[in-house]
């Protein structure tokens, strides 16, 4: 198999990634609309998957709101106005990233506060294990033994 065949097999193989979950029936004609709706369904999270957007999932429920946001686009409503719609009926879950407000502060707290309590817990640790330990120099009686082992191990070498 030649380097062509290669190239062409790598793209056809990542092209259905490229494409998302969108299928054909589901564009809109107008491009512009399209484009609209393709970056409406980029900031919404399918409610199956959770961490994918609406674009991207090939659940029904995201294929449904992704049918819902053509249609509120075609019925003439801004990209604010879709967004609102969607999100009066699914709350701000259905957001990606959802706004910063008293009953969201735990998600956009939570990490920051996580990674702060575990750099305190590691700086505790690192206290408590007193960190470097120094050596005492030995006595007479240890360096003495020392050098019996090192002359012992010496006479055996030889």
């Amino acid at each position: 198999m030649n380097w062509k065949n290669l190239v062409a097999a790598a793209i056809l193989a990542t092209l259905p990634f490229a494409a998302g979950a969108v299928e054909p029936d589901e564009v809109l004609d107008d491009p512009v609309l399209e484009a609209r709706a393709r970056g409406i369904s980029k900031v919404l999270r399918c409610l199956v998957c959770r961490s994918e957007n609406i674009d991207n999932s090939n659940a029904g429920v995201a294929r449904d709101l992704r049918l819902l946001v053509r249609e509120r686009l075609t019925t003439g409503d801004t990209d604010e106005e879709v967004i609102d719609y969607i999100r009066a009926r699914f709350g701000d879950y259905v957001l990606l990233k959802p706004p910063f407000k008293p009953e969201t502060y735990v998600l956009w707290l939570a990490p920051a506060a996580l990674m702060l309590i575990g750099g305190i817990g590691v700086i505790g640790i690192l206290r408590k294990s007193g960190g470097t330990k120094v050596v005492n120099e030995l006595d007479d009686d240890e360096k003495r033994i020392v050098a019996e082992i090192l002359a012992s191990e010496k006479k055996e070498r030889v």
